[in-house]
């Protein structure tokens, strides 16, 4: 069994054996880990001025990344960021996302499941935007429906383009976040009226075209996490114990219905020292693991800064332990 087959017996929660997938939304630590500049930290905006020869080179050296990494550390899936083509968006340049994915098939074959973002609906605002953005839901909310309603026409065009390609996609991450560490930025009914009926039209147009896909969102979503699995993703990702978010409890109430990823907690392996981070590996193995339906991860990504011996530590607890039929799944 591939990784990639792996991966998706998981998002369908069916019983698996061996280790439960590994992945990660992000990896930046490419230069430390393999000596690859990470595709998001290089320079997109030059990609247009590149010869046929040196964007195929680029092409190249984008895949060796991805796949480089994800040999290293066990990870059964690709979060690919197109470059060109700036992160957490929808990747504009269609030939370009579509070229990235061809190299990585073509170096790698079928064994990761490749994912690119794809989430129409609007995230937190910005700090400069959150005050007309606030305002304009109460005095002008047919503005905000007209403009996710356009994200989601290009969202919709973007699946096209990929299904032409069969084989090269195996689904979606939709990367916006609505919630902070205390509480969702959007209450519960603005939740229904301007996310979840987008959210929930865009899963099932992902769904009908044979993509399988995955919700991303931070902080504490649990007072909107039964709206986010009634939308009818695949998977929830990140599961953010910095925001209060208890695997156990999303297990309980969830774990019948969606795929749950992610749960080990950033700040730890950032400030902790190593027996809590062990600690809380483990804990988040334990309580994921059990009835199937679980892929470990970091509670958001191995971001810039992080100690790679940190991701390192998390990474051989998860190699040594993290197994069905072993000590930490009961």
């Amino acid at each position: 069994m591939t990784p990639r087959e792996k991966f998706i017996q998981a998002l369908r929660r069916e019983p698996i054996e061996g280790h439960v997938p590994h992945f990660e939304l992000v990896m930046f630590l490419t230069m430390e880990a393999i000596g690859r500049i990470h595709p998001c930290h290089r320079n997109y905006e030059q990609w247009y001025q590149m010869s046929a020869a040196e964007r195929r080179l680029h092409l190249v050296d984008m895949a060796k990344a991805y796949i480089e990494i994800a040999e290293k550390y066990d990870h059964s899936a690709i979060f690919v960021h197109p470059n060109p083509g700036p992160i957490g968006e929808m990747p504009d340049d269609i030939e370009s996302t579509r070229a990235i994915l061809e190299t990585i098939r073509e170096l790698s074959g079928d064994k990761y499941f490749l994912m690119i973002h794809g989430d129409p609906t609007y995230p937190i605002p910005t700090g400069d935007t959150m005050m007309e953005f606030s305002t304009m839901m109460y005095e002008e909310p047919e503005k905000i429906h007209q403009g996710t309603q356009e994200r989601v026409a290009f969202a919709k065009k973007l699946c096209d383009e990929m299904a032409k390609h069969p084989g090269l996609l195996d689904g979606w991450c939709l990367c916006s976040d609505y919630c902070f560490n205390v509480n969702p930025f959007y209450s519960r009914d603005m939740f229904a009226e301007f996310v979840q009926p987008y959210l929930k039209e865009i899963l099932d147009y992902y769904r009908a075209a044979g993509y399988y896909s995955i919700k991303h969102t931070d902080g504490n979503v649990m007072p909107i996490l039964d709206m986010i699995v009634d939308a009818g993703p695949d998977a929830v990702h990140s599961l953010d114990p910095q925001g209060g978010v208890s695997l156990s409890k999303a297990k309980e109430l969830y774990g019948d219905r969606v795929c749950l990823i992610g749960n080990v907690n950033c700040g730890l392996m950032q400030t902790g020292t190593e027996e809590e981070l062990v600690a809380d590996v483990r804990r988040s193995l334990r309580e994921g693991m059990p009835g199937y339906g679980y892929i470990f991860s970091t509670s958001n990504c191995a971001f810039t800064g992080l100690a790679l011996s940190r991701y390192e530590l998390m990474h051989k607890v998860w190699k040594e332990e993290g197994y069905y039929g072993g000590p930490l799944c009961k």
